[in-house]
């Protein structure tokens, strides 16, 4: 028995005559889902119970669980299975493959996230490591120690450094990467910061402007709903120049504009592709302008 699985439908074959056979529901998405397995190298309930009791021989290494791998069997190239005779049409497999495509995307999009993520909570761990260090330096220079026993120390703290610098460089190179818009706009490791703290890019994308612009202040938001107060006007973005650098006066109306933008950024990232930095960055200018302008007035 040979069993052999097509896009539509899996099949038994008894020398070259078809015995048994499992069609798959003729919707791209539920063909998509047996093709996305397929490429995982799974192998499906359909092929499974063709299989349950039987002998088979596959050409797919992926069976190899389920029966005898021998690709090179000159019945599989007799084997024909057209899929207009069993009524399958190729446009339902090219929408099926362009969600697969779609599928694909998106993990790699998640996966490249995840490495973000990972990457700016070490760069923060190396940099909580390199202050801890600092301070341990500082206290050494206020005594008199040799420089035997200070070395180690300098030592170490050195290398901490040096990896900083290396990852914020990696850090900007896969930010360019994946999030040129929001890289370009806010500075790769602010939006990467605002994306370790959403989840992902594509979370990210679909938070509105005003949760944008506190990401990173939840205790603060926390104590403002619990004791009362002022809310907080900024979260990880006051990072930026624009904001910790402008007067207190305009600083909540500049991260309210920052963070519109920084919302469109992260669309045109995720949805479009398009590169709209330029002429995001050149508005905010304006908005900036016309918020220090109204306050002198």
């Amino acid at each position: 028995m040979h069993l052999i699985t097509k896009w539509f439908g899996t099949f038994l074959f008894n020398k070259n005559k078809l015995k048994k056979k499992v069609l798959f529901p003729k919707k791209e998405e539920e063909i998509a889902k047996r093709l996305i397995r397929i490429n995982n190298g799974e192998i499906l309930s359909e092929e499974k119970r063709l299989s349950k009791n039987i002998k088979v021989i596959v050409n797919e290494k992926r069976l190899k669980k389920i029966g005898t791998y021998n690709s090179s069997d000159a019945s599989f190239e007799k084997i024909k299975i057209n899929p207009k005779e069993f009524g399958y049409s190729n446009n339902l497999l090219q929408k099926a493959s362009i969600i697969v495509a779609k599928c694909r995307v998106e993990e790699k999009l998640r996966s490249e996230d995840l490495q973000i993520i990972h990457m700016i909570n070490t760069l923060d761990d190396f940099i909580h490591i390199s202050n801890l260090l600092y301070e341990r330096l500082e206290c050494w220079n206020e005594i008199e120690a040799s420089k035997k026993r200070i070395q180690p120390l300098e030592n170490v703290y050195s290398f901490v450094l040096k990896e900083i610098k290396s990852l914020e460089k990696q850090i900007e190179s896969d930010m360019n990467k994946v999030a040129p818009n929001t890289s370009k706009l806010i500075g790769p490791i602010i939006g990467a910061r605002l994306i370790s703290i959403s989840g992902s890019l594509e979370r990210l994308a679909f938070l509105p402007a005003s949760t944008i612009q506190i990401l990173g202040a939840e205790k603060a938001l926390f104590r403002h709903k619990k004791e009362g107060g002022k809310p907080p006007k900024h979260g990880v973005i006051f990072q930026h120049s624009y904001i910790n650098k402008a007067s207190r006066t305009v600083r909540g109306k500049i991260a309210r504009a920052f963070a519109t933008k920084i919302s469109i950024a992260v669309k045109a990232d995720v949805f479009t592709k398009r590169d709209v930095s330029e002429e995001l960055i050149k508005d905010l200018h304006e908005r900036i302008k016309e918020i220090n302008k109204s306050v002198k007035l």
